[in-house]
């Protein structure tokens, strides 16, 4: 549709500005602001194999230099501590985490030793829902999300998944095994992969259901342009003209009727409980310091992009330094951009919480994107106090979204390029996708 089109390019656009990093060389990032709530992110890179469509940073795993990264990664919390920070939640990406289990535990101890955290979220993949693992992260982790991405058997095999972690069906039984363990399971699932049919999506739908999982999240494929020409030349293009009736579908079966199996927690997170904790923390938590090779902290006006290069984040942190190597201030106007789009995310934007913030009405703060949001039949409510979305409006909220990440995911692509030789070979030899 025109005004999907309309969107991706203006997002994409928006994106370039936002993700315009500088050089940054300070010793330490800006303390805490008093009264402010505060996610603590934590980034652990490793996996066992590489997922070709992946872009988040990642590297093989090897026992020598996970045990260096993870003794760095709770030095670099402690720095956070001596800043003042304190937190009330954490989310641990990746990435596995659970690649490496006892140095996650020893790290989540210490997180909640240190600071106020009431919840700690975590990833995995399929193959770590095994009884000694699940015993360890028990009473330490209360969300718990799995990489499925598919249920299908000729989908995982495109992915590399299939030997990684086992077929659809045995995956299936190991989310039913896990659920019990948690306060949350969610399964994160991708649409639109270029071999993805609406029957196999449809298949994919039936066994999240049946899993018993109590949140499920569908990502619309979100390839950087590296990661975009790799697929085309392996397993088909993305088509981007397919993604809408895709959301229809997921959206009509797991929320929609009258005794629907889930609500909507985001555009595209579904949950079986009302007040469930949502799979993306940047709607919960407009700021939050990272810590971690790549990872990307946003503080006030001003996001911080940590080095992605394993042996330099060892250097800086054994100097007492910051991991963050790169920032980018944003203006007033595209603070308000990032609150427009973050909070329509999360379905509810807050009129008065946006007043009171930025001293103007969300009409006057970002007249462009309200207008386009509006005229396109995006929005459900729109009064003194709030804005919610349509269906149609959700749907916009994906592909805004999408692109976003899509640029995120750019850069992430930029950064791995700049790395030392040696990282670099460490990436393209274990399968890397770039070019």
């Amino acid at each position: 549709m025109l005004s999907e089109r309309l969107l991706t390019t203006a997002v994409r656009l928006c994106a370039d500005r936002f993700m315009n990093i500088k050089p940054f060389d300070e010793a330490s990032i800006p303390g805490p602001t008093p009264g402010k709530p505060y996610m603590l992110y934590a980034h652990i890179p490793f996996c066992e194999r590489l997922c070709p469509y992946c872009s988040f940073n990642r590297f093989p795993y090897a026992k020598d230099r996970a045990a260096s990264y993870m003794k760095s990664l709770k030095q670099e919390m402690l720095m956070l501590k001596d800043l003042g920070y304190d937190f009330e939640s954490m989310y641990i990406g990746g990435g596995t985490p659970t690649i490496v289990i006892d140095e996650l535990c020893e790290l989540i101890d210490l997180a909640k030793d240190t600071f106020s955290i009431k919840e700690v979220s975590c990833e995995t993949n399929p193959n770590h829902l095994i009884t000694p693992m699940l015993d360890k992260l028990q009473g330490r982790v209360d969300r718990l999300s799995v990489g499925v991405q598919s249920f299908d058997n000729g989908l995982l095999k495109q992915m590399d998944r299939y030997d990684k972690y086992g077929s659809g069906e045995q995956i299936l039984e190991l989310i039913r095994n896990a659920s019990p363990y948690f306060k949350s399971l969610n399964v994160d699932m991708i649409f639109n992969f270029p071999a993805q049919t609406e029957e196999i999506l449809r298949r994919d739908l039936e066994m999240v259901i049946e899993s018993g999982t109590s949140q499920t999240t569908f990502y619309p494929l979100m390839a950087s342009p590296a990661v975009e020409r790799s697929l085309a030349a392996t397993v088909g293009k993305v088509d981007y003209n397919r993604e809408r009736r895709f959301y229809e579908i997921i959206s009509d079966t797991l929320a929609g009727g009258d005794n629907p199996p889930f609500i909507h927690g985001s555009a595209w997170t579904f949950n079986k409980a009302a007040d469930a904790m949502i799979d993306e923390y940047i709607v919960d938590y407009e700021e939050y310091p990272a810590i971690g090779s790549g990872g990307m902290t946003y503080l006030g006006s001003t996001q911080y992009v940590n080095t992605f290069s394993l042996r330099e984040y060892d250097q800086r942190i054994a100097a007492g330094k910051t991991s963050a190597t790169g920032k980018a201030i944003f203006s007033k106007h595209n603070q308000m951009r990032y609150r427009f789009m973050m909070q329509l995310f999360g379905l509810r934007l807050d009129k008065k919480q946006w007043r009171e913030d930025f001293g103007c009405s969300v009409e006057a703060g970002v007249p462009v994107e309200y207008a386009f949001m509006k005229a396109a039949g995006a929005f459900a409510i729109d009064d003194a106090e709030q804005i919610t979305l349509t269906p149609k409006g959700r749907y916009l909220m994906v592909v805004m979204m999408r692109q976003f990440f899509i640029g995120v995911n750019n850069l992430r692509d930029q950064a791995r390029a700049s790395l030392p030789e040696d990282e670099r070979e460490l990436l393209f030899g274990a399968g890397c996708a770039m070019k």
